[in-house]
């Protein structure tokens, strides 16, 4: 928990460090900064899954450590999306452009459901597990369904 809480700090003070735009000096930093989160998300998101559904030993330790990075990870590839980010090596689609605001609802709905499963991921016990991931799942296919060219 302590190692967890010290990756949450630490890229807390990378994001606060500084202003969302000026991360990035080109649009294919952002592209690479945005496809690494999501990339790290996904990677302990899969091992969510995999103990949910029967494929990996549940462990509530490892549980919850992947719950809690899948937390913090669902909160940094969004201001990756500034202009100039639709072209080049991406999988993003132009409608997260042109549909912003739908585009910030899903993504919105789906933090909130890593909220609720990092929650549940912390009860304990894979009941809580199976429930939340299931919603927080779908939360992640509609948005890759509307706005992630395959």
């Amino acid at each position: 928990m302590k190692q967890t809480w010290s990756i949450v700090a630490t890229l807390l003070a990378i994001t606060l460090a500084t202003p969302t735009q000026a991360q990035f000096a080109k649009p294919e930093d952002a592209i690479k900064y945005r496809k690494a989160s999501f990339n790290v998300m996904a990677a302990h998101f899969g091992r969510l899954g995999a103990m949910a559904n029967g494929r990996m030993p549940y462990d509530a330790k490892t549980a919850a450590e992947n719950a809690e990075i899948v937390a913090v990870m669902a909160k940094l590839p969004w201001a990756a999306f500034g202009e100039g980010t639709d072209k080049g090596d991406t999988r993003a689609k132009p409608e997260i452009w042109k549909e912003a605001v739908k585009y910030k609802d899903a993504a919105d709905k789906m933090q909130a459901e890593i909220v609720k499963l990092n929650t549940a991921a912390k009860a304990g016990n894979i009941d809580a597990l199976k429930v939340a991931f299931g919603p927080a799942a779908a939360s992640c296919k509609a948005c890759h369904d509307a706005f992630r060219k395959d």
